[in-house]
């Protein structure tokens, strides 16, 4: 593989200094979208549970083509990158008892999905199977979950996942990038940032924001409740997500979120995360250099199941929603949305008769959409995909420059 080994990267990377220089990056066809064009009446995306594992009306799994995929393809790698189960919201998260059991869950549903199918043991071994956390503690939470689903018959024993050290973690991700954090701050309330503006405007106009600090009792001074929807989000979905009632005022018990209200808040959320990662002015180069790292960890993963030179059939990754968000970001999405608890995104790697290799995409189940020349990823020739990938980051040098 060309560029420099995966240590020395980001090792570099934390001594590198700032490049502002033009990346030459593939169109977007992208249509730009204002918070006037967002449906803000758009259905509420439901709860993402486990994603390979959802229930269709028929076998009771939904396999998304594993029933009708022709006989001369076959699995050979799969790479599967999640957000982390249901958690408590606010200052320190922790798994949540229901998260913990959709992890289990989501462990068992993903050996039924790939376990036969790569020849994976029954038993733990990392020499075919490996699953790596964040420094967050709630991914390790998760991923205890995911190994007792995965491995039932190892229960009690202990498992070795893998995890970088915190300042050059490409998972979360944690690696410094001062480029990256530049150009999020010129689209949000920066230069380049005149759509945030207006809809944090329009929130604050409409009575949005004072709605929700008044049930909260947060001041409508506090910096960091007002510059996005995200953490009155992030409290209400952690709520349904629970089956628990939309919050009322400690005081006045009168005086609650109806349902109207938290339907602005996630339709908002959902425009945020759109913004953020698909429709703001930057929002690409800014995923190339946030997530640029990881995706060079996985195409470093194709290439070698390819070239038959790494006995490692499957690699888990248990990450966040800013991980998911900026890795969609960089694939160009058509639609974007806040990834859900659980949602994952899968890289299956196909072999074709000995002679040719594919590579499909799956979020949440569903083949991915892109805007860009390779379209639909489903079958797409490995060779390709990893063109895209390299059209983004020319080398591992290059990305360090770049940040």
């Amino acid at each position: 593989m060309s560029g420099v080994p995966r240590y020395l990267l980001l090792l570099t990377a934390l001594f590198s200094r700032a490049n502002h220089s033009a990346c030459g990056l593939t169109p977007d066809d992208m249509i730009h979208r204002d918070l006037a064009s967002w449906d803000l009446n758009h259905p509420l995306l439901p709860p993402q549970k486990v994603a390979a594992s959802q229930l269709d009306d028929h076998s009771g799994l939904r396999l998304d083509g594993w029933c009708n995929m022709p006989p001369r393809y076959v699995l050979r790698y799969a790479e599967v990158i999640q957000r982390h189960h249901k958690r408590t919201p606010c200052q320190f998260p922790q798994l949540t008892p229901e998260g913990f059991r959709d992890s289990i869950d989501h462990g068992a549903h993903l050996r039924e999905v790939y376990g036969t199918r790569l020849g994976i043991s029954e038993a733990f071994n990392p020499e075919e199977a490996t699953f790596r956390v964040t420094n967050n503690p709630l991914t390790s939470q998760v991923a205890s979950g995911l190994l007792q689903g995965f491995y039932p018959g190892d229960t009690g024993k202990a498992h070795e996942v893998l995890i970088q050290p915190a300042a050059i973690d490409s998972l979360e991700p944690r690696y410094s990038c001062p480029r990256a954090d530049a150009l999020r701050t010129s689209f949000t309330t920066g230069p380049n940032g005149s759509a945030w503006k207006e809809h944090l405007q329009t929130v604050q106009g409409d009575g949005t924001f004072a709605a929700l600090d008044g049930v909260s009792g947060i001041r409508p001074d506090d910096g960091e409740w007002h510059v996005s929807l995200d953490h009155y989000f992030d409290n209400l979905r952690a709520r349904e997500c629970h089956s628990m009632p939309l919050p009322c005022n400690l005081a006045n018990s009168t005086l609650c979120v109806s349902p109207e209200l938290a339907q602005m808040v996630y339709s908002v959320g959902n425009w945020e995360y759109s913004y953020l990662y698909r429709d703001a002015p930057g929002a690409l180069e800014y995923s190339i250099r946030k997530f640029g790292v990881w995706m060079l960890e996985l195409e470093s993963h194709l290439r070698a199941a390819i070239a038959g030179k790494s006995q490692v059939r499957y690699r888990h990754n248990v990450a966040h929603d800013g991980s998911i968000s900026s890795l969609l970001g960089f694939l160009q999405v058509s639609k974007m949305a806040w990834p859900g608890m659980g949602s994952e995104v899968a890289f299956e790697l196909y072999e074709r008769s000995g002679e040719s290799w594919y590579v499909r995409v799956l979020w949440s189940g569903t083949v991915i959409e892109t805007s860009t020349n390779l379209g639909r990823l489903d079958m797409v020739p490995a060779d390709e995909f990893v063109q895209y990938i390299r059209s983004l980051i020319p080398s591992g040098e290059w990305l360090v420059q770049a940040c």
